[in-house]
Order: structure tokens, then C-alpha cells, then sequence
């Protein structure tokens, strides 16, 4: 895993400040405004995702089908929506949307949860976990792909505009990382408003790609889940993208 992180050597520019914390699985490389960074933030981030953590492990000893399932998880009684935890609802709610197990939004959760957290105390963030992006910018951004053995690894961005934020940035793979995929693609890349549906979303689409021949199906199919705002497929050397995207060179 250390070469599939090696972007996290790369510094932002001098006005954001960045950390990594280290929760389990949940492994969060951050940066916020420069004039906002306290020293105390990393054990205040690291403290909050634990209890995060926790809320959603109970559940999910109580409800192991949630996470062993691939497919949309049902609660059975409505009426017990008030003991399920708001990360496990959120995880439902994006699974559900993108016609996957609620684990499929796990990452983008906990980038979008630890986002929000810090946009409590500062003006701007970026979290990365697993590869997967909630971020919260006053000035452009670009935020490159990475696209394993692909050709086109390191040959394209996505330009983010600030009024585009916040947003979730998620990329399933069918290659490289750990996550389970059942497609091929060497990237497919979701933007959205919520990182959790990014990220379930993601795996749905990327789950579809086996063949060249899926890209322009699996564009159209994209945008049947409410929500997402843009798609990018990479598949060898072939780029497919639909939506509210600004493509660029690194």
C-alpha cells in the first residue's frame, strides 16, 4: 500500500497545512488552512473518528448483515430508524441510491465525516481516505487520477472550482487497491456533493465496467442515481466522462 500512497508525499502549497490520523482502517491524510491549523487538531480529528468508529461497529455487531451484504440493505422496521447511528443511516442512504451494500460508502463517510468535523474550526479542507476525497476549497483546486498500469495514470486532473464545494471526490478500481470490485476499469471517479454516494456510487459504476464496449452504458447509467454530479471511466487507454467536470493536465 505504501507506492498506491504516494501522493501523500506531495505537500499542498504553503497556505494549508497538512497531517495524516490513524483510526483502524480508517487512514486520513488532511489539510486545512494554514491560519486555522492548531496543534491540537490531529487528537481532536483522531478522538472524534473513534468515537465515530465505534458508534458504527456496535451496529454492525447487533447487524452483521450490513456489513457483509452487496446488495441495498432494507431495515425491517422503519420505526427503528431512531437506534440506527447516523454514520450506519448515511451508509444505508448511499448504498440504497447506488443499488450496493452500505459498506461500499465506508470510506467516503469517514472523509466526509472527519471534513465536516474540521470545517467546524477552519475555512477549508481536504481529506483523502483510501483515495477517496471530501474537500472544501476558497481557491481552485486540482485533484489528479490515478490510474494504476492505465496509459493514462498522472495524464489527467479534475479542476475543482470552489463554488463546487463542498464535494466528494471517490474512485473505485478494479485493478489496484483493496477495495472489492467486480469490473475492470482502471478508474472510475465520481463526483458528488455527498462523498458517501461518490463512493457507493463508484462502486456500483466501476462494478459494470468489464469491456471497452461499457463505457457509454455505464456513463448513461450514472446519472440514474440522484446525485451524482460527474463521472470519468478510465479502461486501458480509453477515457469516458459525463457530467459537471473540468478536465485538465496535472
Amino acid at each position: 500500500m505504501s507506492s498506491y500512497r504516494f501522493y501523500r508525499r506531495l505537500e499542498p502549497e504553503e497556505r494549508m497545512t497538512a497531517f495524516t490520523v490513524k483510526v483502524k482502517e480508517t487512514d486520513l491524510w488532511v489539510a486545512v488552512d494554514t491560519q486555522n491549523y492548531t496543534s491540537e487538531l490531529p487528537g481532536m480529528l483522531e478522538e472524534y473518528i473513534w468515537q465515530k468508529r465505534q458508534e458504527l461497529e456496535h451496529f454492525i455487531q447487533e447487524n452483521p448483515l450490513f456489513r457483509d451484504t452487496l446488495q441495498p440493505f432494507i431495515l425491517d422496521n422503519p420505526a427503528d430508524l431512531h437506534c440506527v447511528p447516523r454514520p450506519a443511516l448515511e451508509m444505508i442512504w448511499a448504498g440504497n441510491q447506488a443499488g450496493v451494500g452500505p459498506m461500499a460508502a465506508v470510506a467516503g463517510l469517514f472523509a466526509e465525516l472527519a471534513g465536516k468535523f474540521l470545517l467546524e474550526k477552519t475555512h477549508e479542507v481536504m481529506v483523502e481516505n483510501g483515495g477517496d476525497i471530501f474537500l472544501k476549497v476558497e481557491e481552485p483546486c486540482c485533484v489528479g487520477i490515478y490510474a494504476g498500469d492505465s496509459p493514462l495514470n498522472g495524464q489527467v486532473a479534475l479542476e475543482i472550482s470552489p463554488q463546487d464545494t463542498p464535494q466528494g471526490i471517490c474512485t473505485s478500481s478494479g485493478k489496484i487497491g483493496p477495495s472489492y470490485s467486480e469490473g475492470e476499469a482502471d478508474a472510475v471517479v465520481v463526483t458528488s456533493p455527498s462523498a458517501p454516494l461518490a463512493d457507493a456510487a463508484a462502486t456500483a459504476l466501476g462494478n459494470m465496467v468489464t469491456a471497452e464496449s461499457h463505457l457509454e452504458s455505464t456513463l448513461e447509467a450514472a446519472f440514474q442515481i440522484e446525485g451524482v454530479r460527474g463521472v470519468l471511466i478510465i479502461y486501458n487507454d480509453k477515457m469516458a466522462a459525463r457530467g459537471n467536470l473540468k478536465l485538465t493536465h496535472p
